[in-house]
């Protein structure tokens, strides 16, 4: 008698003689389209490609290359792995559907994945689990315990013939024949069910509690002997007829024969073939758009508005990297919106390269050069390169504020907020809502199941809160609105970025060229501005608020600012009044006139530094002011004062009093020391971490596939294609330089690999088998089979071209 998880006779007998012997083997008998789909699934396997089969086999049964394939496997398929890790390799497929239970149609999809894989290989009636496979698995599939024999190895042959006795069974002469008889009564399902029915209700207890899993137990004495005559309690009376095991000194375990039979032959409680279903909310489809596109365009305004406030000089870069937390908390005030969501701008703006240190020895972050090229492009533009980079980087702006393993918190623009799952995460949460109807939203619960069921190994990394916090930026950077897939972002999930920046343009408002001032000194920008007003008025006033409007507010700072950079008051008054819809108010003309007069009236210079004013009771004052005491000031004529620190810091004193100095140069001209914009020299974006390859191109994985055929062929046969004499292959026939160049274009042409005879430029002639990938400019570039590498030939230093038998 057996049940659903031990071996038949004839299963055995597959096991040793039926199909392939080995995975290579296995391999050799698939066809092209086949081994395609391994490298498709699983596209480390082509990095490097491998030499020939039986390296392909080797590398796809390591412990990280099996890993990552578990990872990307849906929960039923995995549910099919727990089953063929019960059974004994050489189980027929029928005995799955038996320990599933559910339609044959739905294992054979599951087993027709794992057999692509090459998790599973063999003919239907013996297939085999790779060992790796078993080993990650682990010792408890699907919570089930050890086998009998595992269980009871280490007993004491006194000790298994006391349970054969129990049982009711003959004694045996040796451990390996009580273990078995042990075990062909527990496989038995009607002497097991009648040795069940006899026990009492609180054994059964014990097994309910345990048969689902975890298989294990605690209790005192565990390994003590115990008969069935002197048992106490229930767990006695189960050990006593090895229906529980004891593993350890204080812990039991159920077997696993025990186990299968009270699940009732299966190894899961509920199969689940299918994802869970996800419940949509509809909305209008055009609503959903126009929302949407609003959120898209305040994306783009908010990075503008941080790194615009940022050109003038911005947050200085910590010693270990990074952004400081007071820095980041200001930048969220300034723009006037939440920690989390400046934690994504500042991440994108990154990302995408338009913000970085600017390398000297005080270093500050600046917008790049390429933030002005970005600036110069459409909306539409610049939305989906915001949205293209965010979609792939592997920055993850939601772990901005959190803590580290050391309880530190994590600061943006630092190198701890990585993580190479996060851009298929979000790429299977776009595909997941843009599959919904248009217009169609579902709850995040929901989604988290879904996309849960489709990768468990990997969603248990994911903490909950990131899943959301993504479902939130793409709201913010208005690919979804109320949760619904925006229809101009759907190219965006096939890779057709800026087809998706295309069709947002239609929907977006036109930039205004002019604001509404106001009595109290601000302006109110009622949409979008063109660019050169914007930076006209990032220069000349500070943003106070944000929203369905911007609001500015002028103060002497930001006129100062202004000044300082180059603008002068009949600049000022002109902008106002050319760009104003509102009459220009008495008391902002009347600021800027003032701090203008002010501007200037102190000139420093360099001596080491002086100081040149024509009102000499000013610089009297600066004299005895004690706030100056630390420049060293002393008079050399009543409107010059000369200065022991240096020009730079003068000025910055100076202004930190609440003066409004200027440099002059030794001409006594004017010298600009506030440039209104800073940037940092040309910058690349940061580069993605490491994760896992790209999946490789159709036109990557046929030249793969050709290469490793040609490369097994070879190694198969290459006592028969490369005869030696003394040692040393024989010399192959010598070509024209012509029939060299057709026979590798043939061979280039139909993708097989060919013998090339090669002199080195030491003058070493030596041989390889080839796949000829590129022919141009007098070189073949080609993969050689024996390293797997790619060389470049010169033509005129390949002798001969032969085929590969």
């Amino acid at each position: 008698m057996t049940t659903a998880a031990s071996p038949t006779r004839a299963e055995a007998d597959r096991a040793a003689e039926s199909g392939p012997r080995t995975l290579a083997e296995d391999l050799r008998g698939r066809t092209d389209a086949d081994l395609g789909a391994l490298l498709r699934a699983r596209p480390d396997l082509t990095t490097p490609v491998p030499v020939d089969l039986t390296q392909l086999a080797t590398r796809a049964t390591t412990r990280a290359s099996i890993a990552r394939a578990l990872e990307r496997l849906d929960r039923f398929t995995l549910q099919v792995v727990d089953a063929a890790v019960v059974l004994p390799d050489g189980f027929a497929v029928s005995r799955l559907h038996a320990l599933i239970g559910t339609a044959p149609d739905e294992v054979g999809r599951a087993v027709a994945a794992l057999r692509e894989q090459a998790l599973l290989w063999g003919p239907d009636d013996a297939l085999r689990v790779v060992r790796t496979v078993r080993d990650l698995v682990g010792a408890s599939p699907a919570g089930l315990g050890p086998t009998l024999a595992g269980a009871l190895a280490a007993t004491a042959p006194s000790r298994l013939q006391d349970v054969l006795a129990d049982l009711g069974l003959n004694s045996t002469h040796d451990a390996v024949s009580a273990i078995a008889a042990i075990t062909d009564l527990c496989t038995d399902p009607a002497r097991l069910d009648a040795l069940l029915g006899g026990a009492p209700e609180a054994a059964r207890e014990v097994l309910d509690k345990l048969v689902w899993g975890p298989p294990t137990g605690s209790v005192r004495g565990a390994d003590r002997p115990v008969r069935a005559d002197a048992a106490r309690t229930p767990v006695e009376w189960l050990l006593a007829r090895a229906l529980l095991v004891p593993a350890g000194p204080d812990a039991v375990v159920l077997p696993r024969e025990v186990a299968l039979h009270l699940r009732g032959g299966r190894v899961h409680r509920t199969p689940l073939p299918t994802p869970p279903e996800l419940p949509v909310r509809a909305f209008d489809p055009q609503a959903v758009d126009d929302l949407a596109a609003g959120s898209a365009f305040t994306a783009v305004r908010r990075i503008e508005d941080l790194l615009e406030a940022w050109s003038a000089g911005g947050p200085p870069v910590l010693r270990a990297g990074g952004l400081g937390m007071r820095d980041f908390k200001r930048a969220a005030l300034q723009l006037d919106v939440p920690e989390a969501e400046v934690a994504l701008w500042l991440e994108v703006a990154y990302a995408m390269g338009l913000v970085a240190g600017d390398g000297e020895p005080d270093e500050q972050w600046l917008p790049t050069p390429a933030y002005d090229t970005w600036r110069r492009t459409p909306v539409g533009t610049r939305w989906a390169a915001l949205a293209g980079t965010w979609l792939e980087t592997t920055r993850v702006p939601a772990l901005v504020g959190t803590r580290d393993d050391k309880d530190r918190p994590v600061g943006a623009l630092g190198t701890q907020v990585d993580r190479t799952a996060a851009p298929e995460v979000r790429r299977r949460i776009l595909a997941t809502l843009a599959a919904l109807p248009p217009g169609s939203a579902t709850d995040a619960d929901s989604l988290l199941a879904h996309l849960t069921w489709h990768q468990p190994i990997r969603a248990a990394r994911l903490p909950e809160a990131l899943f959301r916090a993504m479902l939130d930026e793409a709201e913010l950077l208005g690919i979804t609105g109320r949760g619904a897939f925006a229809d101009y972002a759907r190219p965006l999930v096939e890779g057709r970025v800026y087809e998706a920046g295309d069709a947002l343009t239609p929907l977006l408002p036109e930039p205004l060229d002019h604001v509404l001032l106001q009595a109290d000194l601000t302006a109110v920008a009622p949409g979008p501005l063109v660019m050169d007003l914007a930076h006209e008025l990032h220069l000349a006033a500070d943003v106070e608020s944000t929203g369905g409007a911007t609001v500015y507010r002028f103060t002497e700072e930001s006129v100062r600012r202004a000044l300082d950079a180059g603008r002068t008051a009949t600049d000022l008054h002109h902008l106002l009044a050319t760009h104003s819809r509102t009459p220009v108010p008495q008391p902002l003309s009347y600021l800027v006139d003032d701090v203008a007069r002010r501007h200037g009236r102190i000139r420093v210079g360099t001596a080491a530094a002086f100081l040149r004013c024509d009102d000499d009771a000013l610089l009297g004052e600066l004299l005895a002011d004690r706030r100056a005491a630390g420049l060293r000031l002393r008079r050399l004529a009543p409107t010059v004062l000369a200065a022991e620190s240096a020009p730079d810091t003068v000025l910055e004193k100076l202004r930190a009093m609440g003066l409004a100095p200027v440099a002059e140069s030794a001409t006594g001209d004017l010298v600009l020391t506030r440039p209104d914009t800073r940037r940092t020299p040309p910058r690349s974006a940061p580069p993605r971490v490491a994760g896992e390859p790209p999946t490789p191109t159709e036109a990557l994985l046929t030249a793969a596939v050709t290469a490793i055929r040609a490369g097994d062929s070879a190694a198969t046969s290459r006592a028969d294609t490369t005869p030696e004499r003394d040692g040393e292959p024989v010399e192959l026939p010598r070509t024209s330089a012509a029939e060299t160049l057709l026979a590798l274009q043939a061979a280039h042409a139909d993708r097989r690999a060919v013998w090339i005879g090669h002199v080195t430029r030491e003058g070493r002639a030596t041989q390889h088998i080839v796949i000829p990938l590129r022919l141009e400019g007098g070189y073949v570039t080609a993969h050689e089979q024996a390293t797997g590498e790619i060389h470049t030939y010169p033509l005129h230093r390949i002798t001969g071209v032969a085929e590969v038998a």
